[in-house]
């Protein structure tokens, strides 16, 4: 900031408490005079009060003279320090601040709790981020990359469609809500699992393929059938394209289920990571 408004910064000395009074005393004494002069006055809104303030200081600035210099503050603005200021930049002084990361096999980096797409290539590449108010700009040894308009931290993606592979931009025509209803139309077995692989991929986009795959499922083998695969696949816990078609050509949704051992409903509970988090 110093070198963009072109100033230097002299800070007070550490534990030097000297250093600081006449700042403090200056302000201690300015408060005084004002509030000896408005404790009697009755203000109604926050307007009145700094409309009486500024009445006051311009009084003191240009009316009240310097006991010790014998001249007003504002003839010393105008004689020593006007001359002395210069314009200022031409763009406002604007703060960012550098973060280091790395892009995620989905070619996505997550910055202040939210992830910006980079272009596909750079796939688990370390990068440096610039964030300001507005913007952040992704760089990789000194190259911007990636340049987007800053989103709040929801845990959520921003994604360019040019950053995706050819395989994720065939499906950028669909979106969540369409595969979603596609799946209800099939049965609430299929929409459920539809929407487990959408919820458990880092970013939807890689469990759109899934979806889309395990819908047309439906063609040859009917929407009946599919609605006992999507059951099983629930079941076992499967979650990719494979592993649904693996059950249809083993026939594995025409076999009875294993019996559980007993009847007892099982008790659900973010605590309870439950036996398939062993297998």
């Amino acid at each position: 900031m110093a070198a963009h408004y072109d100033v230097a910064i002299l800070p007070a000395r550490p534990r030097r408490p000297r250093d600081k009074a006449k700042v403090e005393q200056a302000v201690l004494i300015v408060e005084r005079w004002l509030l000896g002069r408005l404790r009697r006055r009755l203000f109604y809104s926050l307007a009145e009060v700094n409309a009486a303030i500024a009445e006051l200081m311009t009084h003191l600035n240009e009316e009240r003279p310097i006991r010790r210099l014998g001249v007003t503050r504002r003839q010393l603005l105008e004689e020593i320090d006007r001359p002395a200021l210069k314009p200022l930049p031409l763009e406002p002084y604007e703060f960012c601040e550098w973060r280091i990361g790395r892009v995620g096999i989905d070619y996505h980096v997550e910055i202040g709790a939210h992830y910006y797409s980079v272009p596909h290539r750079f796939a688990r590449a370390q990068i440096e981020a610039r964030l300001t108010v507005r913007t952040v700009e992704i760089f990789l040894r000194g190259e911007r990359i990636a340049t987007h308009l800053r989103a709040s931290g929801n845990h959520k993606h921003t994604t360019v469609p040019e950053h995706m592979p050819s395989s994720h931009r065939r499906y950028a025509g669909w979106t969540i809500e369409r595969i979603r209803a596609d799946a209800g139309l099939i049965g609430p077995a299929t929409a459920a699992l539809c929407d487990r692989i959408l919820e458990e991929r880092p970013n939807p986009e890689q469990g759109f393929r899934a979806c889309l795959g395990i819908i047309r499922l439906a063609g040859p083998h009917g929407a009946q059938r599919l609605e006992a695969v999507a059951e099983r696949a629930i079941e076992i816990g499967a979650r990719t394209y494979g592993s649904v078609k693996s059950i249809l050509d083993n026939n594995l949704d025409r076999r009875p289920a294993r019996e559980r051992p007993t009847d007892a409903p099982p008790i659900l509970h973010h605590n309870i990571r439950g036996p398939r988090y062993y297998n």
